[in-house]
């Protein structure tokens, strides 16, 4: 079965706010049914479901770090996108859901150290690992193609010195979606990740003013941070049907600002 352009159900992780938002009314404005996933930000979720272009779509809330809570959260947007009615349900997942909380190794206890890593893991890496398997398992179920798109990190490879489980998380979602790629690609299941620099989001507003706002603009050579709008724009074309040969990529997004080899 092919993967249609337009009219699928599209789970997005950690879609309450930020480039989880902008993902979301990507997808939306493209003619897609979106899952609007959240974690705690119930009423920033809410907000995102309202401003999504066309009908279709649905809020679901679950703790993601918590293999239960995954397993539910699937199974109520598969339903709520159609697949009881014998709908396409989820056809694509985006894996956006993540924390970043700083820890400098120098600078943080050892309690707080391991119960940090313990957190970016479960949320960033096996949360990511369990979506996967669940909507793939229904996917290869209904004999239907797919995208699974992860959004890792620039961190992964340049080091994140105040955010070493964050860099490192990522880094292993990166291995996992390559890994899914070569797994499920005989099911007609593309997998690909983007891995974004530095972007422009209610959450690091304030990193933005002054001084050090200037250096992270200085970071590319175009002078400036990405929109979040720009990060969804390559996630919907991993996602599409002319993207299948993407499979298994890790597309940079950072404006020139890291270069790797």
């Amino acid at each position: 079965m092919q993967l249609s352009e337009t009219g699928r159900g599209v789970l997005v992780s950690g879609a309450s706010r930020g480039l989880g938002r902008a993902v979301a009314r990507a997808f939306a404005a493209n003619g897609d049914r979106v899952a609007v996933h959240y974690g705690t930000r119930a009423d920033e979720a809410r907000a995102t479901l309202a401003s999504l272009e066309g009908s279709g779509h649905v809020l679901v809330g679950g703790d993601l770090a918590d293999p239960g809570d995954a397993a539910r959260v699937v199974d109520e947007a598969a339903e709520a996108l159609g697949e009881a009615g014998g709908g396409s349900g989820i056809d694509v997942l985006v894996n956006n859901a993540a924390v970043n909380l700083p820890h400098p190794l120098a600078e943080t206890p050892y309690e707080e150290w391991a119960a940090l890593w313990q957190r970016h893991v479960s949320v960033n890496l096996l949360a990511t690992a369990n979506l996967s398997h669940l909507v793939a398992r229904r996917l290869i179920d209904r004999g239907a193609a797919g995208r699974i798109v992860n959004i890792g990190s620039r961190g992964a490879f340049r080091g994140e010195p105040d955010h070493p489980a964050y860099g490192a998380t990522k880094a292993a979602v990166h291995a996992l979606g390559q890994s899914l790629a070569v797994s499920l690609g005989p099911h007609g299941i593309g997998v690909a990740s983007v891995a974004p620099g530095f972007f422009a989001t209610e959450r690091v507003a304030s990193r933005l003013t002054g001084a050090e706002g200037d250096a992270i603009r200085a970071q590319s050579p175009f002078g400036r941070v990405a929109d979040p709008a720009e990060i969804a724009a390559a996630v919907l074309w991993l996602a599409s049907p002319a993207a299948e040969w993407a499979s298994g990529t890790i597309l940079d997004l950072n404006g020139a600002s890291y270069l790797r080899s």
